[in-house]
């Protein structure tokens, strides 16, 4: 007999085949190779700390894709487009390195989700992946593209001179424009701050980079001319079982659950005279409990949903009904513990101060409780098709949200209102945060302002690395200078 183990590889074989189809007939165009060059040579130049490079990059790329090769773009890629420019609009605003890569991983994922148009898990889960496996058949298409145009009556011939053109214009400009700027200084600075500098200082790393970017903006163009079936790879729907072998084990899950929440009330919502009379207990360890059981009852709710809905028989009517009722009970139970474990962390922050980690811990289990309160929702008409969408939606959604708070800038802003009510500050924490933070730390009194300050560089920046929070900090440290020679010590270790 046939082990499940041996039987699956077939199966998976078989299912690798349905959703990537073989390709050898389809043929690059000329503009979705100059435009990939074009992208990558953009990158290369001008990409470094958040600025407005990330989205002009992300136009490039995202032109080569929706126009270079047909089908013309539908509305949804035009409006997953736009949403991932967006998200990499937020390094035009924004210095801090950590949300801008969140950023840049999220703008992938949503026009990798809506450019294979998946709608499954598994399909969501997959698709940012794709364009690293469609690599070998980007090579096969792009030579076979090459091939056709040498083909063609005077391809290699036309396409060798327009390289050629190309260069020498490119070789005249610098030449003479090198001679105008050495013959006027005013020429000089106009030219130097309209042209993109080479980065001599890392060039192995920027052609890398360069050569990454023009690779992904060919490997995106490929997959809207020849998407693979990502949803094909999704396991099969389960087959249903009789109603008490599910419901047996929700029902006690419900049960283990609210026995829980209704005897550690005390201890979800007791707040700060819980903590403080209670022996060996500190909000620290308050907090982190509560994060903990929210990660964890997160995770067993979502486990449990997906394992249940494969094996329910959605058309009984009883059926239905009764998995509304277990698995909605859950789903509730999981918001009460989200809702105490946001209560522990602002009692956590209003005690010690706020921190990028603190901060994020709590928008991440704002956004898990709107993930549940979608659960909710498809629980009401036991239709989950539209939900991994919904739930990638909300994890946009949530991030712009993030971004549009200034997280630096705000934990900038709790912190000094918290030392201007105790006097308490942590000084080397604070010079750690980006230049997003400068305008809040200007509020505070000297000395301790220069010496939140006194690391922070804000040279100026070309005009195609432009950012707005690096042009404010850069405004108030012109304006208001650091004392260098402020004594930076205090009555406690913090300040």
């Amino acid at each position: 007999m046939t082990t499940p183990a041996l039987a699956s590889a077939p199966a998976r074989r078989r299912a690798a085949s349905r959703a990537w189809r073989p390709d050898r007939t389809s043929v690059a165009p000329a503009a979705a190779v100059a435009g990939a060059a074009g992208a990558g040579v953009v990158a290369a130049a001008t990409l470094g700390a958040p600025s407005i490079a990330y989205p002009i990059t992300g136009l490039a790329v995202a032109a080569t894709a929706l126009a270079a090769v047909r089908p013309r773009p539908t509305r949804t890629h035009l409006l997953a487009a736009t949403v991932a420019v967006l998200l990499l609009a937020v390094a035009t605003v924004r210095d801090n390195g950590i949300l801008v890569a969140a950023c840049v991983v999220a703008a992938w994922t949503v026009a990798s989700v809506a450019l294979l148009d998946v709608r499954t898990w598994t399909g969501v889960a997959l698709a940012p992946t794709a364009a690293a496996r469609a690599l070998p058949r980007v090579g096969g298409w792009v030579r076979r593209g090459r091939a056709r145009r040498r083909a063609a009556p005077g391809g290699g011939t036309r396409y060798g001179r327009a390289a050629a053109v190309a260069a020498l214009t490119a070789l005249l400009v610098a030449l003479f424009g090198a001679l105008f700027a050495g013959a006027d200084p005013e020429f000089g600075r106009l030219l130097s701050g309209a042209v993109p500098t080479v980065r001599v200082d890392a060039p192995v790393g920027r052609i890398l980079l360069g050569l990454l970017i023009a690779g992904a903006t060919l490997a995106v163009t490929y997959l809207r001319r020849r998407p693979p079936r990502l949803d094909a790879l999704a396991p099969a729907a389960g087959r249903p079982v009789p109603r008490w072998e599910w419901a047996v084990p929700l029902a006690a899950l419900d049960v283990l659950f609210g026995v829980f929440v209704a005897v550690q009330a005390r201890v979800l919502f007791g707040g700060d005279g819980h903590v403080r009379g209670t022996a060996d207990l500190t909000y620290a360890n308050y907090a982190r409990q509560g994060f903990w059981q929210l990660c964890a009852v997160s995770v067993l709710t979502l486990i449990v949903i997906a394992v249940a809905v494969r094996r329910i028989d959605r058309r009984a009517a009883r059926d239905r009904m009764l998995a509304r009722l277990l698995l909605g009970a859950l789903c509730l139970l999981s918001l009460v513990v989200v809702a105490s474990a946001l209560h522990r962390m602002s009692l956590y922050q209003s005690a010690f101060g706020f921190t990028r980690l603190r901060l994020g811990v709590s928008v991440v289990e704002l956004w898990l409780g709107g993930v549940f309160l979608l659960l909710l929702l498809a629980g009401i008409r036991m239709r989950g098709g539209r939900l991994p969408r919904l739930v990638l939606g909300s994890g946009v959604a949530a991030l712009l949200a993030f971004a549009a708070l200034n997280p630096d800038g705000y934990i900038a802003e709790r912190n000094v209102d918290r030392y201007q009510r105790t006097g308490a500050i942590d000084i080397g924490y604070l010079r750690g945060l980006s230049t997003d933070a400068v305008p809040a730390l200007d509020r505070l009194p000297e000395p301790v302002r220069s010496c939140a300050l006194i690391g922070t560089s804000v040279p100026a920046d070309p005009w195609y690395q432009v950012n707005a929070a690096r042009s404010a900090a850069r405004q108030i440290l012109r304006e208001r200078p650091v004392d260098r020679n402020a004594v930076c010590a205090g009555p406690d270790a913090t300040w």
